[in-house]
Parts: structure tokens; sequence; C-alpha cells
């Protein structure tokens, strides 16, 4: 992570110079937070790199291209681009499985347990090879049942478009689940004992599951065993998804190949390119200058006032994190700007670290943000029917509100005497959104197209993307084309590639807890057990506080949305109102101790032990938790603006 300055502060900080460099986001989502792995030195190697960046940077292109042409066309020639849809969801395959492996190759799939943080000697190395032979052996199984589904696909003889056929484009997930097979096992070790070891252990997995001695019922649970040991020892989240799905499968006599049929149908959902084009915009704006004129206009705006440092960076991170998604790359990003301007304006440090862990979460109910999309997608799996608009609009009262409530608290946090306080400055703070109108007009842009009718969500989701793209790098030339764009691209591959092969294996153990009658299941044992719709929603916020504490959002939106709907539907909740009230949970878990994603970047980022971080965070954990509970029990702040809308 490099180094940053903040930005104009309060009365005695000196303002950041235009000539600064903006903040390069390097944070490698991995568990152990260690960056990138170093370059490859075989030459052979290094052309498998880059070929793989350039693969990521051409399918990204051609998925903001391709729907903006739609729009110009549309809207010019009342005409379009013949597949041009049914291309693009199947580019987000290609961009899901190869964004994957780029991931494996970095080292860069995100884990759930920082347990092997704390290994030395030759328990890390034993506990390595573990960890990346299971994960292996899940991967090539996967790749295995990836062939057979494609095999099947070859016999129907369909064709995606210009008689391409379709299973030369589906084949991509197995050279995706191969490649991450095989570099599991390379970052086993950085000696051949390391990967041979590893090699060995995925070899004996798998045949252990083509040759079992005894029936495969009764290797159930000494296989989940297994699998949670290797999760809790490093084993990328998708191994703990996929693993499941494939032993529960294995164990009931049942084909795996379901695994990646159901990988597949959600890669080419016709509303998932959403995610990555937004993402992408994100990126853009994060990699860019816009973090730094961000805090610059919030700051003079409110830095003259009481609690002034407060409010600029609650905005400032509701804003960063509705288009990045990701409140991890907002602490990142913004940490280092706000938290100078925080101990400046008088706050202590402790109330400060508090805040932006806390704020680093908003934005999440705000449109673009990725999980509200998700949420809708997933749930309409379910057979509730919930749109992207819809989602947004019932999000936005709830999301105001704790914005208003964090930054409150900061005002009541702050100090009560502040010598040298500095005047609002009318000129500052115009020249100040000025210098950011191109960034503080990206909402518009984005809400326009959302909303305005005149676009698909997807369609509009490229157009932010490219808005983002010509103000970055045409307007502030904070990007140049050859050197950093195809770089940010690579990352946002990379980042959507983890994210999607969580999801796509995700996808495939929710199909089978359905097909096991789960849902059914649950929903009989809670109308049981508990017959108050008030006493329902209080349980529901306890269990969903702790699923967003353990379990990565994107993870948790796949496999219990689909568990959840259903129960809240026989208790009469909206399904808009039971969407909001998980997004608000998953955002207060990011605070839940002991392993909140926002307290471990938080401590990474400042480099605060981690019960020190907890011990700042409580107070935001009680502040939002509070805005939690307003949500839940008062259903219209989520139901009023999509019904007076409609």
């Amino acid at each position: 992570m490099s180094s940053t300055r903040p930005c104009v502060s309060s009365a005695n900080t000196a303002p950041i110079k235009e000539s600064e460099p903006p903040v390069r986001l390097e944070f490698s989502p991995d568990n152990s937070l260690n960056g990138k792995a170093g370059p490859e030195r075989p030459v052979w190697l290094r052309g498998v790199r880059t070929g793989e960046n350039l693969v990521l940077v051409f399918v990204l292109a051609a998925m903001v291209l391709l729907p903006c042409a739609e729009i110009v066309l549309r809207k010019l020639f009342n005409t379009g681009i013949p597949a041009s849809a049914p291309i693009v969801q199947h580019l987000v395959l290609v961009l899901g499985m190869l964004g994957g492996a780029v991931a494996a190759r970095d080292n860069r799939l995100l884990a759930l347990s920082t347990l092997s943080a704390h290994f030395r000697g030759r328990f890390k190395e034993v506990a390595l090879v573990f960890s990346s032979g299971f994960a292996a052996a899940m991967s090539f199984l996967l790749c295995k049942a990836s062939m057979d589904f494609v095999l099947a696909s070859r016999r129907l003889g369909k064709t995606l478009a210009y008689g391409v056929p379709l299973w030369i484009v589906q084949l991509v997930l197995c050279i995706g689940f191969a490649l991450v097979a095989w570099r599991m096992i390379r970052h086993a070790g950085t000696t051949w004992r390391g990967r041979v070891g590893a090699f060995a252990l995925a070899a004996a997995v798998v045949a252990m599951g083509a040759w079992a001695p005894i029936p495969p019922e009764q290797l159930r649970i000494p296989a989940l065993l297994t699998l949670v040991i290797a999760v809790a020892v490093g084993a990328p989240i998708f191994t703990a998804l996929g693993g499941a799905g494939l032993i529960l499968l294995w164990s009931a006599g049942e084909t795996i190949a379901s695994m990646p049929i159901n990988h597949y149908r959600l890669t080419v959902n016709p509303t998932l390119p959403s995610i990555p084009l937004f993402t992408l915009a994100g990126y853009f704006l994060a990699e860019g200058g816009t973090a730094r004129r961000l805090v610059k206009v919030f700051d003079a705006l409110f830095g003259h006032l009481r609690g002034g440092a407060a409010i600029g960076t609650v905005l400032a991170c509701a804003f960063f994190t509705s288009f990045t998604g990701a409140s991890g790359v907002t602490i990142l990003a913004l940490g280092g700007l706000l938290m100078p301007i925080l101990l400046s304006a008088g706050y202590k440090e402790r109330t400060s670290l508090g805040l932006l862990s806390g704020a680093g979460s908003l934005g999440l109910l705000f449109p673009p943000c990725l999980p509200p999309i998700l949420y809708a997608i997933i749930a309409s799996s379910t057979g509730s029917s919930i749109g992207i608009e819809e989602i947004f609009q019932a999000g936005l009262l709830p999301g105001l509100l704790l914005v208003v409530m964090t930054g409150v608290w900061g005002i009541v946090k702050g100090p009560h005497v502040q010598a040298e306080r500095r005047r609002f400055n009318l000129r500052v703070a115009l020249d100040a959104m000025w210098g950011a109108k191109w960034e503080l007009l990206t909402p518009v842009v984005a809400l326009t197209a959302l909303f305005g009718g005149f676009a698909t969500p997807v369609e509009a989701a490229a157009l932010t993307a490219l808005y983002a793209f010509f103000a970055e790098v045409v307007i502030y030339r904070d990007l140049k084309v050859f050197k950093d764009v195809p770089r940010v691209m690579t990352e946002c591959g990379c980042l959507i590639g983890g994210v999607l092969l969580i999801l796509g294996v995700a996808l495939g153990f929710t199909h089978f807890l359905i097909d096991a009658q789960i849902p059914d299941q649950a929903v009989a044992w809670v109308t049981a057990n508990i017959k108050s719709r008030w006493l329902f929603l209080l349980a529901l916020n306890l269990v969903l506080l702790v699923v967003g504490g353990v379990i990565e959002i994107y993870a948790a939106i796949v496999v219990v949305v689909p568990l959840l709907v259903p129960v809240g539907v026989a208790f009469g909740i909206d399904p808009l109102h039971l969407g909001i009230i998980f997004l608000a949970n998953m955002e207060l878990g990011f605070l839940m101790p002991p392993i909140g994603l926002n307290l471990l970047l938080a401590s990474y980022r400042f480099d605060k032990p981690l019960v020190e971080m907890m011990r700042a965070a409580l107070p935001m954990l009680l502040v939002l938790g509070t805005g939690v509970l307003l949500i839940t029990y008062v259903p219209w702040m989520t139901t009023w603006l999509p019904s007076v809308l409609k």
C-alpha cells in the first residue's frame, strides 16, 4: 500500500498540493494481507502472465463498449448489435474464470481464516501444504465436473452467436478450474518439496473420491471435518463452499456436474454484468485522484463546523463505498487521508479509529453499490420479484439514517472547544467542488442511467464505467492509457474473478440445500418454535450479525438469502424490507469482533493491534446496531419510497 498524505484538513493543516500522486490501491484481498506475489522469473511464465492480463483487459473493454454502443444505436438509429446481450453475459463467464485464475496466480483468493498468519516454522509449512493440496483437489474435481457439463452441452449442439458453439465458451470453466488447481499447488511452498507434498495430497483426495473403500455416506462427516480444518488453516473461501457442495453431492450419490451448471447459470444471468462494470467504475475512481479531491471538497464544506471533520469523513466514505462496493477499499484508500484530518481537528486517536472503521462500510445501501444488486438477483431466483431499482429505492432512507447517526456520533464525540477553528470560505469551497466536479457528477450519471428509463441496468453500469474512465484518463489525466489503465483493469478483473469464483460454487452448494428441502425444513422449524413476528426479527438480527462477522458478504448473499427469503415470507415480511435488514446487518457485521473485515483492515492500515481496534470500534458498533434495529422494526422506512415511485 503506497503511503498517502492528507488533503485539506482543519485550520492547522496545510492543504495538499494538486501535484501529489493519487492513491494507488495495492490491497491484496487474501487473508494475510501480504500484497502481490513477486514476479515470476521464467520467460514463459511471464508470457502467460502478460497474456492473461491482456485477455482480462480485452474482456472488460468489450463489456463496457458493447452496451454503450447499444444505447447509441438504439437511440439514434433504432437498431442494435445482434446478440450483444448474451455475448456480454458470457464475457462475464470468461472474466470470472480467468480472473479467478489470475487471483490464484497472485495468491489473492479470498480466505476466511487468519490463523495461518500466526503459524511458524515447520507447522506453517505443513499447514500451507495441507490447505493448498486440499484446495487443489477441490479445484480439480470442479474441473472434472465442468468437463462433464461441457461434453453434455456439446452434444446438444447449441450456438452462442454468429455460429460460435456454446460449448467452446463454456470450456473456460474447465480451463479456469485447472489453472486454479495448478496454482494452488505452486503456492504450496517455495521449494519442490512443498509442491510435491500438496500434489500428493490432492491426488490422494481425488483417488479417495473415485475409489472409496467404504460407502461415501459414511465418509461424509470425516470429509466435511477435513474441509473445515483446511479452511481454518488458510484454504480459500471458494474451497469451503465448493468443497462442501462436492462432498454433499458425492456422498448422496448425485452427479457433481450440477456444481458447474449452477456456476454457469449464475455468471450468465442477464443482470450480473452490472456488478463487474460498476466495480470497474469504482476502480477507475479509486486509482485516480478521486479520494484526494473528495476529501478536499467535504473538508472545505464542513471543516469549519464543530464536528465538521467527522461529517466530511462520513460523507466521503459513504460516497466512495457506494461506487467501490467494498468497505475495505474505502478504509485503505481514504484512511491515510482522513486520519490526519480528524486528529488535527482535535479528535482522540481512538475515536478517529472507530469512526473510520464504522464509516468505511457506509454506502452499501446506496446505488450503484454491488451487494444490493446481487441480493435482487438471488432473491428473484427464489420466486420473489425484486428489481434492482426497487432495492436501491428501499435502501435510500435506511442508508441515510445510518449516515446521519454516524455523523451525529462524530459530532458528539468531537472536541467541545476547538481552537483556531477556521471560518467558512465560500471561494475555497467552490474551488474544491469545481476541482472535483466530474467525480461529483458520477452519481448523477449512474442514477440517471439506472432510473431514467433509457438504459438497462447493465447499460447503465457500462455507461458509468465509461464515464469514470473518461474523467480519470481524459479530463484529470491521473491515469495513463497504456501505463495505468491496463493495470487497473487487471486489478478489477482479479477481484471480480475471486468474487465470482465464490459466488458460482456457493450457488451450487445452495441448490443442493434447496434440493434437500432445507429451506422448507427451516420454515417449519422456525414457525413451530417462534410465534411472534417481532421475536423472529430480533433472532434474525442476531443470526445475521454473526453471519456478517464471519462470512464474506457476497458468499453470505448467495448461501443465506435463498434460505432466508422463504422464512421471511412465512412471517409476512416484505422481501424488500427483508433485503435491507439483511444488508444492514452485513454492514454491521464488518465491525463484529473478533474477525470483522473492517477491524482486520483498519488494524492493518493503521498498524494497530486488533484488540485496540475492537475497543475503538465498539461505540460505532452500538450506534450502527441501534440504526439496524430501527430499520428492522420500522418497515415503512424501507417500503415507503418504492411504493411512491411505482
